[in-house]
Protein backbone atom coordinates (compact mmCIF):
# COMPACT_ATOMS: atom_id res chain seq x y z
CA UNK A 1 0.00 0.00 0.00
CA UNK A 2 0.76 3.71 -0.64
CA UNK A 3 0.37 6.65 1.91
CA UNK A 4 2.05 9.96 1.45
CA UNK A 5 2.28 11.83 4.20
CA UNK A 6 1.54 15.67 3.63
CA UNK A 7 3.50 17.63 6.45
CA UNK A 8 4.61 20.98 7.41
CA UNK A 9 7.71 19.70 9.23
CA UNK A 10 9.60 16.50 9.34
CA UNK A 11 12.66 15.36 11.94
CA UNK A 12 15.41 15.39 11.49
CA UNK A 13 14.86 17.76 8.14
CA UNK A 14 12.96 20.51 10.08
CA UNK A 15 11.38 20.61 13.87
CA UNK A 16 9.51 23.48 15.97
CA UNK A 17 7.67 20.73 18.24
CA UNK A 18 6.22 17.04 18.45
CA UNK A 19 4.27 17.32 14.77
CA UNK A 20 7.78 16.73 13.15
CA UNK A 21 8.68 13.91 15.39
CA UNK A 22 5.71 11.85 14.73
CA UNK A 23 5.80 12.64 10.67
CA UNK A 24 9.34 11.45 10.87
CA UNK A 25 8.67 8.47 12.89
CA UNK A 26 5.88 6.62 10.86
CA UNK A 27 7.49 6.41 7.74
CA UNK A 28 10.38 3.67 8.88
CA UNK A 29 7.92 2.32 11.89
CA UNK A 30 5.27 1.11 8.68
CA UNK A 31 7.38 -0.46 6.43
CA UNK A 32 7.34 -3.41 8.21
CA UNK A 33 3.56 -3.62 7.84
CA UNK A 34 3.94 -3.56 4.27
CA UNK A 35 3.22 0.30 3.83
CA UNK A 36 5.49 2.59 1.51
CA UNK A 37 5.59 5.86 3.00
CA UNK A 38 6.49 9.13 1.27
CA UNK A 39 6.23 12.18 2.81
CA UNK A 40 5.78 15.74 0.96
CA UNK A 41 6.96 19.22 3.10
CA UNK A 42 8.07 22.13 2.10
CA UNK A 43 11.72 22.97 0.21
CA UNK A 44 12.32 25.19 3.02
CA UNK A 45 16.40 26.13 2.94
CA UNK A 46 17.08 24.48 5.98
CA UNK A 47 15.45 21.57 4.45
CA UNK A 48 17.48 21.49 1.23
CA UNK A 49 20.57 22.50 3.11
CA UNK A 50 20.53 19.00 4.78
CA UNK A 51 19.04 16.94 2.05
CA UNK A 52 19.85 18.46 -1.49
CA UNK A 53 17.45 19.41 -4.35
CA UNK A 54 16.86 16.18 -6.09
CA UNK A 55 15.46 15.36 -9.40
CA UNK A 56 12.49 17.92 -10.86
CA UNK A 57 9.72 15.46 -11.25
CA UNK A 58 7.09 18.28 -12.21
CA UNK A 59 6.96 21.96 -12.97
CA UNK A 60 4.27 24.66 -12.25
CA UNK A 61 4.78 28.00 -14.77
CA UNK A 62 2.60 29.83 -12.03
CA UNK A 63 1.62 28.10 -9.06
CA UNK A 64 0.15 29.89 -6.39
CA UNK A 65 1.22 33.33 -7.45
CA UNK A 66 4.86 31.99 -8.59
CA UNK A 67 7.17 29.45 -10.39
CA UNK A 68 7.14 25.86 -8.67
CA UNK A 69 8.71 22.99 -9.22
CA UNK A 70 8.05 19.06 -7.56
CA UNK A 71 11.43 17.45 -6.43
CA UNK A 72 11.74 13.90 -5.65
CA UNK A 73 15.02 12.48 -3.24
CA UNK A 74 15.72 9.85 -0.04
CA UNK A 75 17.76 11.28 2.35
CA UNK A 76 18.43 9.77 5.63
CA UNK A 77 16.61 6.65 5.08
CA UNK A 78 13.08 9.00 4.29
CA UNK A 79 11.91 9.10 0.68
CA UNK A 80 10.86 12.58 -0.20
CA UNK A 81 9.08 14.79 -2.08
CA UNK A 82 9.98 18.89 -1.99
CA UNK A 83 7.62 21.79 -2.81
CA UNK A 84 9.90 23.74 -4.58
CA UNK A 85 8.24 27.45 -4.67
CA UNK A 86 10.96 30.00 -3.46
CA UNK A 87 8.35 32.63 -3.77
CA UNK A 88 6.62 30.66 -0.73
CA UNK A 89 9.11 29.04 0.95
CA UNK A 90 12.63 31.09 0.45
CA UNK A 91 12.54 33.28 3.28
CA UNK A 92 14.10 33.63 6.85
CA UNK A 93 12.89 32.48 9.56
CA UNK A 94 11.12 29.17 11.05
CA UNK A 95 8.63 27.50 8.93
CA UNK A 96 5.48 29.40 10.24
CA UNK A 97 6.93 33.27 11.37
CA UNK A 98 9.38 35.09 10.32
CA UNK A 99 12.68 35.96 12.31
CA UNK A 100 10.78 37.89 14.80
CA UNK A 101 8.32 34.99 15.47
CA UNK A 102 5.89 36.81 13.28
CA UNK A 103 3.54 34.87 11.79
CA UNK A 104 3.92 35.00 7.74
CA UNK A 105 0.73 36.73 6.47
CA UNK A 106 0.44 34.20 3.53
CA UNK A 107 0.21 31.19 5.43
CA UNK A 108 -2.84 30.06 4.34
CA UNK A 109 -1.59 30.27 0.83
CA UNK A 110 1.95 28.64 1.65
CA UNK A 111 -0.03 25.46 2.84
CA UNK A 112 -2.94 25.68 0.87
CA UNK A 113 -0.38 25.23 -1.99
CA UNK A 114 1.15 22.30 0.30
CA UNK A 115 -1.96 20.63 0.26
CA UNK A 116 -2.73 21.12 -3.44
CA UNK A 117 0.38 19.60 -3.79
CA UNK A 118 -0.47 16.49 -2.16
CA UNK A 119 -3.90 15.94 -4.16
CA UNK A 120 -2.55 16.52 -7.29
CA UNK A 121 0.03 13.90 -6.32
CA UNK A 122 -3.10 11.48 -5.65
CA UNK A 123 -4.55 12.30 -8.68
CA UNK A 124 -1.54 10.97 -10.88
CA UNK A 125 0.42 14.02 -11.18
CA UNK A 126 3.47 11.85 -11.69
CA UNK A 127 3.49 8.16 -13.26
CA UNK A 128 4.99 6.10 -11.11
CA UNK A 129 3.95 6.63 -7.71
CA UNK A 130 -0.04 7.50 -6.77
CA UNK A 131 -0.39 6.97 -3.42
CA UNK A 132 -3.70 4.75 -1.94
CA UNK A 133 -4.13 7.06 1.13
CA UNK A 134 -3.21 10.61 1.78
CA UNK A 135 -2.24 11.57 5.21
CA UNK A 136 -2.73 15.22 6.05
CA UNK A 137 -1.38 16.66 9.61
CA UNK A 138 -3.10 19.78 11.58
CA UNK A 139 -4.39 22.79 9.98
CA UNK A 140 -1.43 23.45 7.58
CA UNK A 141 -1.92 20.31 5.50
CA UNK A 142 -5.49 19.19 6.38
CA UNK A 143 -6.86 21.22 3.39
CA UNK A 144 -5.41 18.19 1.17
CA UNK A 145 -8.53 16.42 2.42
CA UNK A 146 -11.18 18.68 0.96
CA UNK A 147 -9.17 18.81 -2.56
CA UNK A 148 -8.95 15.04 -2.66
CA UNK A 149 -12.92 15.18 -1.62
CA UNK A 150 -13.85 17.89 -4.32
CA UNK A 151 -11.43 15.89 -7.18
CA UNK A 152 -13.33 13.39 -6.82
CA UNK A 153 -9.75 11.00 -6.27
CA UNK A 154 -10.41 7.59 -5.46
CA UNK A 155 -7.44 7.61 -2.77
CA UNK A 156 -8.78 7.90 0.64
CA UNK A 157 -7.92 10.68 2.92
CA UNK A 158 -7.14 10.89 6.77
CA UNK A 159 -6.61 14.29 8.95
CA UNK A 160 -4.58 13.51 12.17
CA UNK A 161 -4.64 16.10 14.76
CA UNK A 162 -1.68 16.65 16.31
CA UNK A 163 -3.26 20.30 18.84
CA UNK A 164 -6.54 21.10 18.03
CA UNK A 165 -5.80 24.52 19.30
CA UNK A 166 -4.77 25.54 15.92
CA UNK A 167 -6.67 25.63 13.60
CA UNK A 168 -5.51 27.36 10.63
CA UNK A 169 -9.01 29.95 10.43
CA UNK A 170 -8.53 32.56 7.87
CA UNK A 171 -10.74 35.41 5.92
CA UNK A 172 -13.39 34.52 3.62
CA UNK A 173 -11.67 36.57 1.03
CA UNK A 174 -9.14 33.89 0.32
CA UNK A 175 -11.25 31.62 -0.69
CA UNK A 176 -11.21 32.54 -4.16
CA UNK A 177 -7.16 31.88 -4.61
CA UNK A 178 -7.23 28.30 -2.73
CA UNK A 179 -9.02 26.58 -6.27
CA UNK A 180 -11.94 25.29 -5.07
CA UNK A 181 -14.95 25.25 -6.52
CA UNK A 182 -17.30 27.44 -5.62
CA UNK A 183 -19.82 24.88 -3.66
CA UNK A 184 -16.82 24.37 -1.41
CA UNK A 185 -17.59 27.77 0.28
CA UNK A 186 -20.04 26.45 2.94
CA UNK A 187 -20.75 24.91 5.88
CA UNK A 188 -20.52 20.96 4.56
CA UNK A 189 -17.08 22.08 3.22
CA UNK A 190 -14.36 24.91 4.44
CA UNK A 191 -16.86 27.78 5.46
CA UNK A 192 -16.58 28.21 9.54
CA UNK A 193 -18.00 31.16 10.87
CA UNK A 194 -18.21 33.34 8.09
CA UNK A 195 -14.57 32.41 7.42
CA UNK A 196 -12.37 30.13 5.50
CA UNK A 197 -11.25 27.12 8.14
CA UNK A 198 -8.60 24.56 7.07
CA UNK A 199 -8.42 22.64 9.93
CA UNK A 200 -12.61 22.27 9.91
CA UNK A 201 -12.19 21.46 6.09
CA UNK A 202 -10.09 18.40 6.71
CA UNK A 203 -12.07 17.33 9.75
CA UNK A 204 -15.27 17.26 7.46
CA UNK A 205 -14.34 15.84 4.76
CA UNK A 206 -11.41 13.25 5.52
CA UNK A 207 -12.29 9.79 4.87
CA UNK A 208 -11.49 9.37 8.75
CA UNK A 209 -9.87 11.38 12.23
CA UNK A 210 -6.73 10.23 14.19
CA UNK A 211 -6.25 12.25 17.68
CA UNK A 212 -2.56 11.21 18.78
CA UNK A 213 -4.50 9.55 22.00
CA UNK A 214 -7.53 7.88 22.82
CA UNK A 215 -8.04 10.11 25.84
CA UNK A 216 -7.32 13.65 23.12
CA UNK A 217 -10.23 11.71 20.91
CA UNK A 218 -12.27 11.65 23.51
CA UNK A 219 -11.88 15.28 25.22
CA UNK A 220 -11.86 17.38 21.77
CA UNK A 221 -15.58 15.72 21.35
CA UNK A 222 -16.38 17.85 24.72
CA UNK A 223 -17.26 21.59 25.07
CA UNK A 224 -14.29 22.18 27.22
CA UNK A 225 -11.59 20.54 24.80
CA UNK A 226 -13.48 20.33 21.50
CA UNK A 227 -12.27 23.97 20.91
CA UNK A 228 -15.50 25.21 18.86
CA UNK A 229 -15.55 21.58 17.01
CA UNK A 230 -16.81 19.46 19.81
CA UNK A 231 -20.08 19.16 17.37
CA UNK A 232 -18.40 18.17 14.25
CA UNK A 233 -16.40 15.74 15.94
CA UNK A 234 -18.78 14.00 17.92
CA UNK A 235 -21.10 13.83 14.79
CA UNK A 236 -17.85 11.74 13.18
CA UNK A 237 -17.21 10.15 16.14
CA UNK A 238 -17.17 6.84 14.10
CA UNK A 239 -14.46 7.99 12.12
CA UNK A 240 -12.48 9.04 14.61
CA UNK A 241 -10.12 7.10 16.75
CA UNK A 242 -6.64 7.72 18.95
CA UNK A 243 -3.84 6.33 18.49
CA UNK A 244 -0.89 7.19 20.72
CA UNK A 245 2.41 8.41 19.89
CA UNK A 246 6.04 6.32 20.15
CA UNK A 247 9.43 7.75 20.24
CA UNK A 248 12.20 6.62 18.28
CA UNK A 249 13.50 4.40 20.42
CA UNK A 250 16.93 4.32 18.65
CA UNK A 251 17.72 8.09 19.17
CA UNK A 252 15.82 7.98 22.53
CA UNK A 253 18.26 5.13 23.86
CA UNK A 254 19.85 5.79 27.38
CA UNK A 255 22.47 2.64 26.59
CA UNK A 256 23.78 4.37 23.58
CA UNK A 257 22.96 8.08 23.92
CA UNK A 258 25.77 10.22 23.21
CA UNK A 259 24.48 12.98 24.58
CA UNK A 260 24.92 11.40 27.92
CA UNK A 261 28.39 11.25 30.15
CA UNK A 262 27.34 7.61 31.52
CA UNK A 263 24.88 5.43 29.56
CA UNK A 264 23.19 2.82 31.14
CA UNK A 265 20.73 0.04 31.74
CA UNK A 266 17.37 -0.30 34.39
CA UNK A 267 19.86 -2.02 36.95
CA UNK A 268 23.07 0.27 36.25
CA UNK A 269 21.95 2.78 39.07
CA UNK A 270 26.25 3.90 39.06
CA UNK A 271 26.04 5.15 35.90
CA UNK A 272 23.04 6.95 36.44
CA UNK A 273 24.45 8.77 39.53
CA UNK A 274 27.54 10.23 36.99
CA UNK A 275 24.66 11.87 34.83
CA UNK A 276 23.04 13.09 38.03
CA UNK A 277 26.72 14.92 38.89
CA UNK A 278 26.97 15.89 35.19
CA UNK A 279 23.53 18.04 35.86
CA UNK A 280 24.28 19.34 38.93
CA UNK A 281 27.41 20.69 37.83
CA UNK A 282 25.26 22.60 34.23
CA UNK A 283 22.20 23.76 36.44
CA UNK A 284 24.43 24.94 39.45
CA UNK A 285 22.38 22.58 41.59
CA UNK A 286 24.09 21.33 44.97
CA UNK A 287 25.44 18.03 44.57
CA UNK A 288 23.45 16.04 47.05
CA UNK A 289 21.16 13.29 47.46
CA UNK A 290 17.85 15.49 47.41
CA UNK A 291 15.66 14.33 45.19
CA UNK A 292 15.92 16.60 41.42
CA UNK A 293 12.83 17.13 39.13
CA UNK A 294 13.52 18.59 35.91
CA UNK A 295 10.94 20.63 33.28
CA UNK A 296 11.49 20.15 29.66
CA UNK A 297 8.99 22.39 27.98
CA UNK A 298 7.87 25.32 25.89
CA UNK A 299 7.27 27.72 29.03
CA UNK A 300 3.28 28.33 28.18
CA UNK A 301 -0.15 28.53 29.84
CA UNK A 302 -1.10 25.19 28.10
CA UNK A 303 2.00 23.49 29.27
CA UNK A 304 0.91 24.40 32.77
CA UNK A 305 4.09 26.20 33.49
CA UNK A 306 2.43 28.96 35.42
CA UNK A 307 1.38 26.41 38.26
CA UNK A 308 4.62 25.01 38.30
CA UNK A 309 6.22 28.64 38.73
CA UNK A 310 4.18 29.20 42.11
CA UNK A 311 4.43 25.66 43.15
CA UNK A 312 8.50 26.17 43.09
CA UNK A 313 9.11 27.43 46.36
CA UNK A 314 6.81 24.43 47.88
CA UNK A 315 9.18 21.88 45.78
CA UNK A 316 12.46 23.22 47.80
CA UNK A 317 10.11 23.61 50.83
CA UNK A 318 10.28 19.45 50.68
CA UNK A 319 13.91 19.07 50.00
CA UNK A 320 13.91 18.72 46.46
CA UNK A 321 15.65 20.67 43.58
CA UNK A 322 14.68 21.60 40.30
CA UNK A 323 16.14 22.15 36.85
CA UNK A 324 14.43 23.88 34.14
CA UNK A 325 15.33 24.10 30.33
CA UNK A 326 12.54 25.60 27.76
CA UNK A 327 11.33 28.95 26.57
CA UNK A 328 7.99 30.78 26.38
CA UNK A 329 6.56 33.15 28.16
CA UNK A 330 8.82 36.41 28.42
CA UNK A 331 6.61 36.63 32.11
CA UNK A 332 7.44 33.15 32.75
CA UNK A 333 11.26 33.07 31.68
CA UNK A 334 11.49 35.50 34.07
CA UNK A 335 9.44 33.52 37.22
CA UNK A 336 12.28 31.32 36.66
CA UNK A 337 15.30 33.34 36.48
CA UNK A 338 13.95 34.73 39.90
CA UNK A 339 13.09 31.57 41.55
CA UNK A 340 16.96 30.41 40.93
CA UNK A 341 18.00 33.66 42.02
CA UNK A 342 15.81 33.44 44.98
CA UNK A 343 17.10 29.07 45.85
CA UNK A 344 20.39 28.53 44.46
CA UNK A 345 21.75 25.63 44.71
CA UNK A 346 18.63 24.40 44.58
CA UNK A 347 16.63 25.63 41.51
CA UNK A 348 18.44 26.37 38.11
CA UNK A 349 17.41 27.61 34.92
CA UNK A 350 18.67 27.52 31.03
CA UNK A 351 16.23 29.21 29.05
CA UNK A 352 16.24 27.80 25.35
CA UNK A 353 16.37 24.54 23.66
CA UNK A 354 19.18 22.21 23.78
CA UNK A 355 18.97 18.83 22.82
CA UNK A 356 21.73 17.05 24.48
CA UNK A 357 20.88 19.24 27.49
CA UNK A 358 17.31 17.43 27.09
CA UNK A 359 18.60 13.99 26.81
CA UNK A 360 20.81 14.82 30.25
CA UNK A 361 18.26 16.01 32.45
CA UNK A 362 16.45 12.65 31.21
CA UNK A 363 19.10 10.51 32.05
CA UNK A 364 19.53 12.09 34.94
CA UNK A 365 17.17 13.48 37.02
CA UNK A 366 15.05 11.87 39.49
CA UNK A 367 11.63 12.98 38.13
CA UNK A 368 9.88 15.29 35.05
CA UNK A 369 7.31 17.20 35.51
CA UNK A 370 4.23 17.77 33.21
CA UNK A 371 1.68 19.66 34.86
CA UNK A 372 -0.05 20.21 31.13
CA UNK A 373 -3.92 21.59 31.39
CA UNK A 374 -4.05 20.02 27.89
CA UNK A 375 -1.61 17.35 25.91
CA UNK A 376 -2.69 15.57 22.88
CA UNK A 377 0.09 12.77 22.99
CA UNK A 378 3.07 14.61 24.63
CA UNK A 379 6.42 13.02 24.22
CA UNK A 380 8.58 14.09 27.01
CA UNK A 381 6.89 11.79 29.58
CA UNK A 382 7.75 8.91 27.11
CA UNK A 383 11.21 9.33 26.74
CA UNK A 384 10.98 9.95 30.91
CA UNK A 385 9.89 6.13 31.33
CA UNK A 386 12.83 4.95 28.91
CA UNK A 387 15.59 6.69 31.04
CA UNK A 388 13.94 6.42 34.55
CA UNK A 389 12.96 9.64 35.19
CA UNK A 390 9.32 9.08 36.78
CA UNK A 391 7.01 11.00 35.26
CA UNK A 392 4.81 13.72 37.63
CA UNK A 393 2.18 14.34 35.22
CA UNK A 394 -1.39 16.04 34.70
CA UNK A 395 -4.47 13.00 34.15
CA UNK A 396 -5.11 14.57 30.96
CA UNK A 397 -4.66 13.66 26.58
CA UNK A 398 -2.03 11.28 26.40
CA UNK A 399 0.01 11.53 29.68
CA UNK A 400 -3.66 9.84 30.82
CA UNK A 401 -2.69 7.06 28.66
CA UNK A 402 0.91 6.19 28.90
CA UNK A 403 1.92 6.86 32.92
CA UNK A 404 0.02 4.08 35.26
CA UNK A 405 -0.13 6.46 38.18
CA UNK A 406 1.47 4.82 41.76
CA UNK A 407 -1.84 4.58 43.62
CA UNK A 408 -1.96 1.93 46.07
CA UNK A 409 -3.64 -0.72 44.00
CA UNK A 410 -1.21 -0.45 41.32
CA UNK A 411 2.19 -0.48 43.67
CA UNK A 412 0.89 -3.25 44.85
CA UNK A 413 0.53 -5.03 41.78
CA UNK A 414 4.10 -3.90 40.77
CA UNK A 415 2.88 -2.10 37.36
CA UNK A 416 2.96 2.00 38.24
CA UNK A 417 5.55 3.87 36.38
CA UNK A 418 4.65 7.22 37.45
CA UNK A 419 2.60 9.75 39.33
CA UNK A 420 -0.49 11.35 37.92
CA UNK A 421 -2.45 14.35 39.15
CA UNK A 422 -6.16 16.17 38.60
CA UNK A 423 -7.64 18.67 38.65
CA UNK A 424 -4.55 20.69 36.90
CA UNK A 425 -4.31 23.49 39.68
CA UNK A 426 -1.86 24.55 42.10
CA UNK A 427 -2.68 22.52 45.15
CA UNK A 428 -3.49 19.16 43.30
CA UNK A 429 0.27 19.70 41.30
CA UNK A 430 1.94 19.96 45.11
CA UNK A 431 0.51 17.13 46.31
CA UNK A 432 1.79 15.27 43.39
CA UNK A 433 5.20 16.85 44.18
CA UNK A 434 4.58 15.58 47.64
CA UNK A 435 3.82 11.88 46.74
CA UNK A 436 6.80 12.05 44.15
CA UNK A 437 8.88 12.99 47.54
CA UNK A 438 7.64 10.75 50.19
CA UNK A 439 8.09 7.36 47.18
CA UNK A 440 11.41 8.66 46.48
CA UNK A 441 12.96 8.33 49.99
CA UNK A 442 11.38 4.72 49.91
CA UNK A 443 14.37 3.73 47.95
CA UNK A 444 12.77 0.01 47.04
CA UNK A 445 9.49 1.30 45.84
CA UNK A 446 10.94 4.17 43.62
CA UNK A 447 13.46 1.70 41.99
CA UNK A 448 10.64 -0.54 40.92
CA UNK A 449 8.85 2.87 39.83
CA UNK A 450 11.89 3.33 37.73
CA UNK A 451 12.34 -0.08 36.45
CA UNK A 452 8.91 -0.46 35.50
CA UNK A 453 8.86 2.81 33.55
CA UNK A 454 11.90 1.54 31.34
CA UNK A 455 10.35 -1.63 30.82
CA UNK A 456 7.31 0.42 29.21
CA UNK A 457 6.99 -0.41 25.79
CA UNK A 458 7.16 3.58 24.20
CA UNK A 459 8.25 3.06 20.98
CA UNK A 460 6.17 2.56 17.45
CA UNK A 461 5.84 -0.54 17.16
CA UNK A 462 2.15 -0.92 18.32
CA UNK A 463 0.95 2.40 16.87
CA UNK A 464 2.38 1.72 13.62
CA UNK A 465 0.37 -1.69 13.26
CA UNK A 466 -2.90 0.41 14.26
CA UNK A 467 -2.40 2.81 11.44
CA UNK A 468 -1.22 -0.02 8.77
CA UNK A 469 -4.79 -1.01 10.02
CA UNK A 470 -6.60 2.03 9.97
CA UNK A 471 -5.19 2.71 6.71
CA UNK A 472 -6.45 -0.99 4.96
CA UNK A 473 -10.31 0.32 6.82
CA UNK A 474 -10.06 3.11 4.93
CA UNK A 475 -9.08 2.23 1.65
CA UNK A 476 -11.87 -0.81 1.94
CA UNK A 477 -14.12 2.03 2.76
CA UNK A 478 -13.16 4.49 -0.30
CA UNK A 479 -13.15 1.10 -2.55
CA UNK A 480 -16.65 0.51 -1.45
Amino acid sequence: MRVLSVVSELYPFVKTGGLADVAGALPPALRGHGIDMRSLLPAYPSVVARTGWGEVVHHWPDYYGGEARLRRLEAEGHRLFLLDAPHLYDRPGGPYTDPAGVDHPDNWRRFAALSRAGADLARGLIFDFRPDIVHAHDWQTALAAAFVHYDGTPSASVVTVHNLAFQGQFDAGIFPALGLPPDAFSIHGVEYYGGVGFLKAGLKLATGITAVSPTYAEEIRTPEGGMGLAGLLSDRVDDLCGIVNGIDAAAWDPASDPHLPARFTADDRPARQVNRRALEARFGLDADDAPIFSVVSRLTWQKGIDLLAETADHLVGLGAKLAVLGSGDPGLEHAFREAATRHPGRIGTVIGYDEPLAHLLQGGADAILIPSRFEPCGLTQLYGLRYGSVPVVARVGGLADTVIDANHAALVAGVATGIQFSPVDVPALRKAIRRAVHLYHSPGIWTRLRREGMKADVSWDHSAADYAALYRDLLDRSRR
